[in-house]
Formats: C-alpha cells, structure tokens, sequence
C-alpha cells in the first residue's frame, strides 16, 4: 500500500491497522471479540495519539496518564495500540528494556498459552496495561482509585511551581461495566469526591452479548451521570475524529467534576453485514466475512498482520514525540525538586520503588499480658495509626464502619479525604463495600499503601476485587473485623462462616487471622513486608486475652504462619490443640485443664495457613509431628480445610451451619465453643 498523503488520511490508515490486526488476532487465536476493537478504534486512537500524556519509551513514568480498558473483552484494542505505539517492554523491577512490551509475535500468539496477551488484559503480564479486566466494572473502579491517589498525591506532594503529580485517568467503559453496580459504586464516590482528573468514556453501542442491549438495558445513562454530579458529554459518531478531540478538550477544560463522554458506536463498525453485527462481538468474524470487512476497508483482502507504510512513524510522531517531551520537561522539574524539596523526593522515590521508608516498624504498640486483654479490633487500630504515621503514602478508609473497624486514622495531621481538600489520608468510602475493593486496587496500583475495611460478612461484596488484586499481586490490604458468630447479637445475616475457607483457597492472597493483641502487630508487620500479593486481615470484636510471651511461644512465629504457643514437657505431647483467632485463647484455656489432669498437650496458633504452607517440612513437622496423631482443631467458622492439619484421627470443633442472634454466651454454648467442648474432643481422640 503507498502512503497517504493527506493527515486525515494517515489517521484512517492508523485506525484500519489497529482494526485489523484485531480481527487478524482473533481469527487466529479462533476466540475472542472483534467488534468492540472495530468500533472503538476510533476513540482509543483520538486519545492516544493527541491527547494522552505518555511515554512510550517509558511506560512507568510516574506522572504519565492511566489509560484503563475497563472492557477488557475488547484486549486486542490495547494490544494493538501498545504494539503501534512502540510502547517498551519493563521488568518486574521497574527496568526499561529495548524489546516491546507487545511485539508483533505476541500478537499472533493471542490468547495462547504463555503469551503477553491474554484473552483479557493483566497488569503483571503485559507491560502498558495499568490494571487487569475483564470482570465488567472493575477497570471503572479501579480508575477510580487511581484518580484519589493522583488527587491526593498532587495534595501532598506538590508545590508552587512543581506539579510532579497532575496526571488524568481515562477509562473506555461499555454497556456491560455500566450495568454492574460496581461501577454504580464508584461512578457515584467519583462525583462525590469531585474527581475531575478522571474521564471515562462510554461505548454507547446498543449491544450486549445476547443480543440488542434493549433486550436489557434502556436507562438515560447522562441523566443518570448528571444525577452523581459529572459532567456529561456527547459524541454523536465514533468515527468522527473532531467531535472526538472536542469531547477530550471538555474534560480537559472540566476542573470541578469527572467528565462522562457518551460516544455512540457501532459494534463491528466497516462490516458489510452491520444489522448483523451483534454477533461478531463476542467471536471471529470467519474468513470470508473478514475479506469482506477488509474489503470495506480498502485493506488487501489477504493480507494478515499488516501494518502499512508509515503507520509506525505516525504514533512515533504523534503520543511518542509528545510523551518524550512531557517526560522530559517533567525529568528537569522533578531534578530540581529534588534539590529543593530532598526529603519529599526522597519519599516519592521509596513509595514508587515499592519499599518502605526507614523507621516504618519504629513505635508499634507491644501489648502487656492480659488475661481479659482487648479486641482484635482495638489491637489492629492502634497498630495501624502507629504505621501510618510511619508510612507517608499509607492511605485507606472503610466503608462507612471506621469507627466500628477502629480504622480511623486519628495521628496528628491524618486528615480526611474530602471533596477539594485531598491532602487527608481517611478515605471515606461510603456504602460501597464493591467500589471500595476496586478503588482501593487502583490506588495501590499508583503506588499507595492503601487499605480498606469493613465487617467480614461483606467481604462478599468485596470478593470480585479482592480476587483481581491477588491475580495482579499487588499489595493492597483489606482488613476485616466481626469475624465469627462471636460478634453476637446480629445474627446469622451479620455472622461470617465459609467466607474464611474461600479466602484460604483463594491463590496469591495471605489470610491472617491474628489470635492475640500482638499476634495483630506481627500480622501487620508481615503484610507490609509482603510486596507481591494482597494481604486480608480478620479481627474481632469481642475482647480475647493477650498471652504472656515470657511464659509461652515468641509471637514471631507468626513470619512462619503457625507455631508451638504452648507445649507438653520435653515437647512431647499427647494431643494436639490448633486453632486461630480468637479460638486460640479457647484452646489455651482448655490446654491448662489438660495440664492440670496429667494430659501432655500442646497449643499451636495458626494464623496464617499461606505461610504455613511456605515452611520446609523440617518446621512444619516441628509443629505438628506426624507421630502426634491425635489432634482438634477449633475455629468458629467452617470446617473446610482443617482435616489437612487434624488427620483421619482427629476432630474438627467448628460451624457446620449458620449462626444465630443471641448473647455471645448463649451462642458459645449452642454452638459447642466452650472449654468443656474442646477438652471432651481431645479426651476423645486420644481415646479417654
């Protein structure tokens, strides 16, 4: 094909090849969805190439702009894009390679195994992808978050003169992310906040995977965005490239709100066969019906992975030549903020490194011996105020429970995160359990500490984001408080049984449920440590007792997920005792009955299986030695699981129901958790 000349030409000509190459993509991989790429490249390459700060030469620029595909059905519209911007590979740590992030190989290995583009995108994978989709409406929340973080991190760190965070966040969002309330959520947190460094734009093009979105969905999504204070805007054609570059002009000129562009599509756009075009959404158009569509395109109908003369230089002349210079002008301006703000700079070095600044873990609570000794709760506020007061960048709030969570952060100049004062570090989410898992993802993405919290039972509502959060290994922290039938009264609707088992089975996710006061600030002190995964932290309620760590096992055994607390003389016990949370002290109590009738018993706090599972089998036989078979294990949540560490001989304590709403007593007695229980089972293992 000869070049073009005219400019309007070579953008036709860019826009076809993303096209494309996604059709081409799909055909080969015999999966995956060509028609949103159809329609939206128009949109992606509007932004892209004239209005997105980025560096393609380096994609971790920390101030460049977010681009999320929140449709991440629609991944060969970021691969290909990434691929014609020349977008460079980075390692895991931070390092620029001369490769591409996308190369054309991996292209054609769409949707293979071991490749960088997978059926739907994945941070961790592919360098250029901020955050992974494909769940709908997760890529919306996650902007979100990213847009608090750039919020606040423009609050805190800039000054007179140096803007070294001022960065926006697009998000492409279709009809599905707009249905899921996950979106709802953070739509309605993002006007509140009045985030106006946030964009989303919305694929308004009447198609859902079953058929004519009208089947479903006929909501006045503007009047809807109006209504959670955004500003709204339209584009009435998706190939008009002026309409399009006026709409990302109006959310550029929008300093009080985000900004909603409505851009109407057709899915498949080019294809002959448009009144049909449903169907190409969500599988390969066939090869006679991608001749035809190439065809349309005035495309060699043969031709496979065709990039055209001169469509490499276009995005180098146009978002590479522009984020070079962004970068640099931002380079110089950063250089000699250094020399005039050093300790800012050195902050914003540590926190975009990953690590944790020097004295992070000075000053952390060390709670006495107890017997009556304190909630999980109260023990995991103290500790997580004296973090944060540690950790600049430590930022998170709870959905509308912080006083209940104890996760306010009451330090002098914590602060609140509130509209047009975004210095705080209190987050205040709202009734958004969704939206927050979501946003709190996207601010850890941009290099936060950031945390969430609320009861453990709505971790249901949290569980979609969680899962991505552990699928992208970020560090994220979600603390969780009312963790069993232990918090009473409320009853069962409030009282978490299996949601323990599901985290535990959840891969890449530490699960800590801490069993005393300083078991809490160990747990913390881990998880912080803990830079490639998320960490959940589940506390209670009620008081449970702090153990005297003169008499009994180092609290440090907590870094190995479980440990001998309590042991028999010589170390050689009859029976063993395992238990988490606020159970631990349940079984202490019924190991000094044990003690006291001659039975060898040894108590073994297990905090975190994760790490457990970690251990060589040296340590983990030191803790539970085969030869000790007779064992009982208590927790007051679901016996999923534990019959890996009881054996066929042992006995499981634990809920093989719901609760009830009664008094914590009376509950502890229906349910079999009382010292009795626990000292008739292990009489009972060990055939007594």
């Amino acid at each position: 094909m000869s070049q073009p000349k005219s400019q309007l030409d070579m953008d036709l000509l860019s826009i076809n090849t993303i096209r494309t190459l996604a059709i081409d993509a799909v055909q080969q991989a015999n999966s995956g969805h060509p028609g949103a790429p159809m329609g939206l490249a128009p949109v992606v390459y509007s932004l892209w190439q004239n209005f997105l700060r980025y560096d393609p030469a380096d994609p971790t620029w920390p101030n460049r702009d977010r681009f999320v595909l929140s449709a991440g059905h629609a991944s060969m519209l970021l691969y290909a894009t990434l691929h014609l911007a020349g977008v460079k590979e980075a390692t895991k740590d931070g390092k620029i390679l001369d490769s591409l992030a996308v190369s054309m190989d991996e292209i054609k290995r769409f949707r293979q195994i071991g490749s960088k583009t997978p059926g739907h995108p994945e941070s961790h994978i592919t360098t250029g992808v901020e955050t992974t989709t494909g769940p709908l409406g997760q890529g919306a929340g996650n902007s979100v978050g990213m847009a608090i973080a750039g919020k606040w991190l423009g609050a805190n760190y800039n000054k007179p003169g140096f803007d070294i965070f001022d960065f926006k966040v697009y998000a492409v969002c279709g009809d599905g992310d707009l249905m899921e309330g996950v979106a709802s959520e953070a739509a309605s947190l993002a006007g509140h906040l009045k985030l106006s460094n946030l964009c989303w734009v919305y694929d308004n093009n009447h198609v859902t995977l079953d058929g004519p979105a009208d089947w479903s969905f006929n909501e006045d999504v503007m009047l809807r965005f109006l209504g959670y204070g955004w500003n709204v805007t339209r584009v009435a054609d998706a190939n008009d490239l002026r309409a399009l570059a006026r709409g990302y002009e109006t959310f550029l000129k929008t300093t009080d709100r985000p900004t909603l562009i409505v851009v109407d599509s057709h899915i498949g756009y080019g294809s002959p066969n448009k009144q049909d075009s449903y169907e190409a959404h969500g599988e390969p158009l066939g090869e006679a019906e991608v001749k035809l569509v190439k065809k349309n395109y005035g495309w060699p109908e043969d031709a496979k992975f065709l990039v055209p003369d001169g469509v490499y230089d276009q995005f180098k002349n146009g978002v590479g030549k522009r984020g070079a210079e962004f970068h640099s002008a931002w380079s110089a301006k950063f250089a000699e903020y250094k020399k005039q703000f050093p300790q800012l700079a050195a902050q914003i070095d540590c926190m975009l490194a990953g690590k944790l600044p020097d004295g992070w873990d000075k000053n952390l609570p060390n709670f006495p011996a107890d017997p009556k000794g304190m909630a999980t709760r109260e023990s995991s506020g103290k500790t997580l105020n004296a973090l944060a007061a540690n950790i600049p960048w430590m930022v998170g709030g709870s959905a509308d429970l912080a006083k209940s969570n104890k996760t306010n952060l009451t330090f002098e100049g914590a602060g609140d995160f509130f509209p047009d004062a975004f210095h705080g570090r209190n987050v205040h989410f709202g009734v958004r359990e969704h939206g927050m898992g979501a946003a709190v993802n996207g601010m850890a993405l941009t290099k936060l500490r950031a945390f969430s919290a609320t009861f453990f039972n709505f971790s249901d509502y949290m569980k979609p984001s969680m899962r991505l959060g552990a699928l992208m290994e970020i560090p994220a922290l979600y603390i969780f408080t009312h963790d069993s039938i232990g918090l009473g009264e409320d009853g069962p609707t409030h009282q978490p049984i299996e949601q323990l088992a599901g985290f535990r089975a959840m891969p890449n996710m530490l699960v800590f449920r801490p069993g005393d006061a300083n078991e809490v600030v160990e747990s913390y002190k881990v998880a912080l440590q803990h830079t490639h995964g998320p960490s959940t932290l589940v506390l209670t309620r009620q008081a449970m007792p702090t153990f005297d760590r003169t008499k009994y096992g180092a609290v440090s055994g907590v870094a190995k997920g479980a440990y001998v607390l309590a042991d028999a003389p010589g170390g050689k016990p009859d029976v063993i005792l395992m238990a988490s949370g606020s159970e631990v002290g349940l079984i202490m109590s019924a190991y000094e009955k044990l003690s006291a009738e001659g039975i060898k018993a040894r108590v073994v706090s297990m905090p975190c299986w994760e790490l457990f599972e970690k251990q060589d089998a040296a340590y983990k036989e030191s803790v539970l030695p085969a030869g000790a078979t007779a064992r009982v294990s208590v927790e007051m949540q679901s016996v999923l699981g534990w019959d890996r560490y009881v054996g066929p001989k042992g006995k499981i304590i634990g809920m093989r129901s719901f609760g009830a709403s009664a008094p914590i007593k009376d509950l502890l007695k229906k349910f079999g958790f009382e010292v009795g229980d626990v000292v008739a089972a292990a009489k009972e293992v060990l055939g007594r």
